[in-house]
Order: structure tokens, then C-alpha cells, then sequence
């Protein structure tokens, strides 16, 4: 059964919005034709089954029906026009990477993923987001629902600085209802470091303060708190920019990992790491989609000759 986000089922019409974020009501679970009941469930299961070995994977060339959408897209701030009918589909269980240079919406697009980006004065989004199908800026949409399906991690590690290793992985849990009990938390704290590749690292020092962290390992935290909720969407901002090769490598590999279980899309600078770590490959230039395409594809035999321009150097 597809996650809903409490929006009713009906035509989605084309609508602007931005400005103040609406106060969440619970994520409800449509049972039936105009029947709305039952609260937001996020998984608490400490142990999922892991994919078994050897599954049969879909080739990037020929990727799943998307788990995430965008139709349309364009994103604001005030009258500069950021990102330019963006329309792309993202596979479950796929790794899309965005590329190109500083400035052409790359974070933008992303954070009009989880509708963090009318989270800043003046900006307005335009367009659809689908998640399974499901506009998340329809009316009757709980934000923070939408957050808890799509987590995103930013360019720069983010701990909470007064909170332990262990109350930074837990901080999403608040908004879980129910509450999880102790022992339920300490398990997801547990899990969530295990899937971060963090937990050896830190499993000693749980109550130390988070800030007390290498660089990388604060990276990891940030991870392990976005995946204690359970999404089903992971949006990676340039999650290595600002840390060192050998820490880069760990986030990589757990990017890797990762896809197992869920869509991540990553926002990079760096055209090695999206061929290392991508199953496809997204290209923008001043606030434009120009392609999109399976990695080796897009990087072995571009389409456009701007993303040809812009792979081979002669800019950006």
C-alpha cells in the first residue's frame, strides 16, 4: 500500500504556493472510497529484513515506475525565476545524481523535493511534486508528514549542538505518533547508526555530545537521524563538500548501501562521485533540466551538447 500524505483523491489542478507553512494535521491512511481515518504510522521496526542476496535489480536503463516526480516544476525566490519547468521521475530503489555548475538550481530542485524550499521569505514553488502518485503541495498535505517520508541531509553536518549522540538520532522520533516507548527508541538510535555506519564508532560514547564528532562523523549522524523515521526518499545536498577524501569515501559507500532500501537522489559538484555512486544522472544550466539519462549513458554519450560542453570541461 502506497504511503498517503492526507490528500484526498482527485484531479490535481496547477496552484502556486509559498509563504507561511501550514500547521500539520496527522498523516491519515485512505481505507476506502471517501473514507479518511486512522494517524500517521511511521515504521518502527528495528530489524527490517535486509534484501536477500543475489535479487534481481532493474538495470538503470530500465528503471521502476518513480517513487518521487516532478511535473513542471518551477522554483522561486522573489522575482528570480531559480528553477525552469523542471519535469523528471525518480526510481524506487534508484541513486539519481544532479549535476552542474554553481548557481544552475541543482539545491533548489532538491529542496522543492520536501518543500524546504518555501521554508525561505519570498520564495514560491509552481508545478507538481508526486510521491506514489500524490501531490505533496496539495492542500490537505501535512508538511512534516512529507518530511518524515522524504528526509534530506545538508551540505554542511548539522547536529544539534546541546544534544548527545544518542538525543540527535532520536530528535525526529518527537514527531512520531505514538511516541515509541525508551526501549524502542534506544533500538531505533541502535538501527539507524548501524545503517549510517556509524555505530562502532560511537557505540561507547552514546551520551557524549554529538559535537565532540569528527567532520565525517557528524555527516553520518545527520544521516542516521534523517533515516530514524523510516523514509522512503533520502535527498542528499553535496553531502561530502566539506569533508576530507577518506571521510567522503564512508558517505559514498553508504550511499551505495543505501539504494537498497530506498530512492536517494544527491545533489554533487563532483562528476566522479555521481559516476561512482549514480544508477542516472540529472544535468541542469541556469535553473534548467537539459537532460537526464543512465549514468554511463549520460557521461559516455550525452544528447546535449551542453551537457557534453559542461562534462568534458570547456565550462563550469
Amino acid at each position: 500500500m502506497r504511503p498517503d500524505i492526507g490528500l484526498p483523491d482527485r484531479a490535481a489542478t496547477s496552484r502556486e504556493t509559498g509563504g507561511e507553512l501550514p500547521s500539520g494535521r496527522p498523516l491519515r491512511e485512505r481505507r476506502g472510497p471517501g473514507a479518511v481515518t486512522g494517524a500517521l504510522a511511521v515504521s518502527r521496526a528495528v530489524t527490517p529484513p535486509a534484501p536477500a542476496a543475489g535479487v534481481a535489480r532493474a538495470t538503470p536503463d530500465a528503471a521502476p515506475a518513480p517513487r518521487l516526480a516532478a511535473e513542471s516544476l518551477d522554483a522561486y525566490f522573489g522575482a528570480l525565476h531559480a528553477v525552469k519547468d523542471a519535469t523528471l521521475a525518480l526510481p524506487d530503489r534508484f541513486v539519481t545524481a544532479i549535476i552542474g555548475p554553481s548557481g544552475c538550481g541543482k539545491s533548489t530542485l532538491l529542496r522543492c523535493l520536501n518543500r524546504m524550499h518555501e521554508t525561505v521569505p519570498g520564495a514560491r514553488v509552481a508545478g507538481r511534486v508526486l510521491f506514489d502518485g500524490q501531490d505533496i503541495y496539495g492542500r490537505d498535505v501535512n508538511v512534516t508528514a512529507v518530511r518524515q517520508h522524504i528526509g534530506m541531509v545538508f551540505q554542511r553536518p548539522t547536529p544539534f549542538p546541546t544534544m548527545s549522540i544518542h538525543d540527535n538520532v532520536a530528535a525526529g522520533l518527537s514527531t512520531v505518533s505514538p511516541r515509541p516507548s525508551r526501549t524502542e527508541i534506544d533500538a531505533i538510535v541502535e538501527h539507524a547508526l548501524h545503517r549510517a555506519a556509524l555505530w562502532d564508532e560511537v557505540k561507547d560514547r552514546l551520551r557524549d555530545a554529538a559535537t565532540g564528532l569528527s567532520g565525517g562523523q557528524q555527516q553520518r549522524l545527520c544521516i542516521a537521524r534523517a533515516l530514524a523515521v523510516e523514509p522512503q526518499v533520502l535527498l542528499l545536498d553535496e553531502p561530502t563538500a566539506s569533508l576530507d577524501p577518506i571521510s567522503a569515501q564512508k558517505v559514498e559507500e553508504l550511499v551505495y548501501e543505501l539504494r537498497r532500501d530506498m530512492t536517494v537522489v544527491i545533489v554533487t559538484h563532483n562528476m566522479q562521485q555521481a559516476a561512482r555512486v549514480s544508477d542516472r544522472t540529472a544535468f541542469m544550466l541556469h535553473g534548467n533540466l537539459v537532460e537526464i539519462a543512465p549514468t554511463k549513458e549520460l557521461f559516455t554519450t550525452p544528447r546535449d551538447e551542453r551537457t557534453e560542453a559542461y562534462i568534458t570541461g570547456r565550462f563550469g
